[in-house]
């Protein structure tokens, strides 16, 4: 199963696939003709692009965690520009950690090594770019590094329960700089778009955590 919204790339993997003796059941472009046609075909490994439509952000990798959490034995093979770490850590997560790889796309040189990965994914093997790794494990060591003085200053007075309001008086800002900082501590953390008060409440967890 190829999930792919580049009708370009996504033609030229099932050609490279079918070269080399793997059948592509179905191909499609959004991440729910993903879901849909996974419940339709129930295909021996899945390899998913992670921006796809409508959003292009991380819809490809939320349905490939999906379907883990609906079928932990389903082997997916995810093809990325970026790590995204917040989903490819549940993705890895997922199950008991078999059947699962994460490669970034400009690191694949060999159409070998590729095709070499994705078997043994489908097999039940684990391959991960050293590069997610590399980026994971830094998140885990410390998801507040990347934040400077100033917006350690918000997310300590977020943990307090302040509002925008009262942050903005006890730093003598403006409430439009407040929202800014709140935006951009909440994009370093790659808390994925979602309502507004929940990804606050997940940022004050990682902040409580660390």
């Amino acid at each position: 199963m190829l999930a792919e919204d580049g009708v370009l790339l996504r033609e030229g993997l099932i050609h490279l696939l079918g070269r080399c003796g793997h059948e592509v059941v179905a191909a499609v472009g959004d991440a729910e003709a993903l879901i849909a046609a996974v419940g339709e075909h129930t295909p021996d490994v899945v390899v998913t692009d992670v921006r796809m439509p409508p959003g292009f952000q991380d819809e490809g990798l939320r349905a490939a965690v999906r379907l883990r959490g609906r079928t932990p034995a389903l082997p997916v093979l995810v093809l990325s520009q970026y790590v995204q770490r917040t989903y490819a850590s549940e993705l890895l997560d997922s199950g008991d950690g078999s059947g699962v790889g994460y490669l970034l796309k400009d690191r694949v040189g060999q159409v070998e090594r590729f095709v070499e990965a994705l078997c043994e994914v489908a097999d039940g093997g684990t391959v991960v770019d050293p590069e997610v790794v590399r980026q994971l494990l830094r998140r885990r060591r410390d998801p507040l590094q990347r934040l400077t003085p100033r917006e350690r200053e918000v997310l300590a007075l977020m943990a307090q329960g302040r509002s925008n309001g009262a942050i903005a008086r006890e730093l003598v800002v403006s409430e439009a700089a407040v929202g800014k900082h709140i935006g951009s501590i909440l994009a370093k953390l790659d808390l994925p778009p979602a309502d507004e008060t929940h990804r606050r409440v997940l940022a004050v967890l990682a902040y409580l955590r660390a």
